[in-house]
């Protein structure tokens, strides 16, 4: 009887822990491309200089040991509007590139939207991170006024 009962208790240990294992959350990767920082309300008055509009970006991070390109990728907000990687544009490990509101020359480490208008919105917004399939890669949200900036 206790060899019986012993046994019992030893594969419903079995069988709980495996159904434990399968229904535990699988560990949140790192997104490829994290949202680390959004500038949505920069210094100064807002008069829509070209200065202005680029003291307004967005600050994209490569958290993978591999170079991404982010070829056709999108940026956007919650009015949907879009900033597109054009071509090749490939982050590499570690690295950073800020997407600036205005107009400028694009490099590695700085992309301009082309925009005369701001985009993020000072009381709050969503800048979403999209891959070339659509798929949402990461995403930061702010919803009031602080110091014009928001760590994600």
């Amino acid at each position: 009887m206790t060899r019986r009962l012993l046994g019992l208790v030893a594969a419903l240990a079995v069988a709980v822990s495996g159904s434990l294992a399968v229904a535990a959350p699988a560990h949140a990767a790192t997104p490829a491309i994290e949202i680390t920082k959004v500038y949505y309300d920069s210094p100064g008055v807002d008069n829509r200089s070209n200065k202005s509009l680029n003291a307004e970006w967005v600050r994209l991070t490569n958290r993978r040991s591999t170079t991404i390109n982010l070829k056709n990728w999108t940026l956007r907000d919650k009015a949907n509007h879009v900033y597109k990687f054009s071509g090749d544009f490939k982050l590499a490990k570690g690295k950073s590139v800020v997407i600036h509101t205005g107009k400028g020359t694009n490099t590695a480490g700085h992309r301009y939207w082309g925009s005369g208008n701001y985009i993020w919105n000072n009381t709050g917004d969503i800048a979403y991170l999209r891959n070339a399939s659509g798929k949402l890669i990461d995403s930061c949200k702010w919803t009031k006024k602080g110091n014009g900036y928001t760590n994600c």
